[in-house]
């Protein structure tokens, strides 16, 4: 009987051999948390269609980051969902914006919080698109990157701890940039939806922040990324890393692990990739269902995304996980 001399099983068999070995770690201050501040709401909802996922008041936006930091969570990830709405997104990059308030709320009462802002005009415009439509239906890019870039400006002067572009303009990165810099904010990070892909996975989201397009191209290919290329994603990371981004995205997450890992192969920066709301929905049904252990799918999942090279996790299931990893049960057991 031929005995094999290489044996890969004899460095699984124990578990303390196991822990001492392994590449890939979690901790839950790499988890980032996306949460809703909203107008239409005058007490915190759960979202339809998005379930355990709550759609928050301003004057009540801190109770979920307080609870998130004695958790241990990273970081916030903060989306507005206004009252009103026009074809300019005027009200985006108002001083008293619903995104702003909830800024200035969540500073008076956890000023150790960490917030991003996502810094786009869907939820603004009457339309839905990322930017502002031109007559023929098309949105103008280079009016659009300009005044996304004054609503990251007047995240940051409400507090911002760092900002992120989520519309997919040319060009975005650089205005922003320039404006922050000049205002006084250019310790003020951004995290860039860098290589954001058209997806089918965004649907609870945009009825989350009442943002699904109504006009022209609504399914938003003519600027978000085609998931069928994936050459030009390094090159949209290329740019954003040279007109001044800090961290770079990868969005969604599991369709695109592949592109994850190419970019740490190539590009020594933070990563972060964002786990989307249609993945949550799927992921919450099966566990609803019984047709996977929440538990341990999650913690693959999230392993998956480490192991692809992501710095951070955007996750609407950082509570969950962080309890997991409270438990005692992974990496230090």
């Amino acid at each position: 009987m031929f005995k094999p001399v290489i044996r890969p099983r004899r460095m699984r068999v124990n578990k303390g051999l196991r822990n001492i070995i392994r590449e890939v770690t979690l901790e839950t201050r790499q988890l980032i948390y996306p949460i809703f501040v909203s107008e239409l709401v005058n007490e915190p909802k759960e979202i339809p269609g998005m379930p355990g996922q709550i759609h928050w008041t301003s004057d009540r936006i801190h109770e979920p980051v307080l609870q998130g930091m004695r958790a241990g969570i990273g970081g916030f990830l903060l989306f507005g969902v206004p009252a009103k709405k026009d074809g300019v997104g005027s009200i985006a990059a108002s001083d008293d914006s619903i995104v702003c308030k909830a800024i200035k709320n969540i500073k008076k009462h956890a000023p150790e919080a960490y917030i991003i802002t996502d810094v786009c005009l869907c939820s603004y415009l009457t339309h839905g698109h990322c930017g502002i439509l031109c007559e023929n239906g098309s949105v103008d890019n280079d009016l659009s990157a300009s005044v996304i870039a004054k609503v990251a400006l007047a995240h940051a002067k409400a507090g911002a701890d760092m900002v992120a572009p989520s519309d997919m303009m040319d060009g975005r990165v650089g205005q922003i940039r320039e404006v922050l810099d000049a205002n006084g904010f250019e310790n003020v990070p951004i995290m860039s939806y860098s290589a954001k892909y058209a997806s089918a996975f965004y649907g609870p989201f945009r009825a989350a922040a009442d943002s699904a397009p109504i006009e022209g191209e609504t399914d938003r290919k003519g600027y978000q990324m085609d998931p069928a290329v994936k050459r030009d994603a390094m090159l949209e990371l290329e740019l954003d890393l040279a007109e001044g981004a800090d961290i770079l995205m990868v969005k969604p997450g599991l369709p695109f692990l592949d592109i994850l890992a190419r970019a740490r192969d190539r590009f020594e920066v933070p990563l972060a990739v964002y786990q989307v709301s249609g993945e949550y929905c799927m992921l919450k049904a099966a566990f609803e269902a019984g047709y996977a252990d929440q538990e341990k799918a999650l913690m693959e999942t999230m392993i998956s995304f480490r192991r692809a090279g992501a710095d951070m996790i955007i996750t609407y299931f950082a509570f969950e996980v962080a309890e997991y990893l409270h438990s005692g049960k992974y990496f230090n057991a």
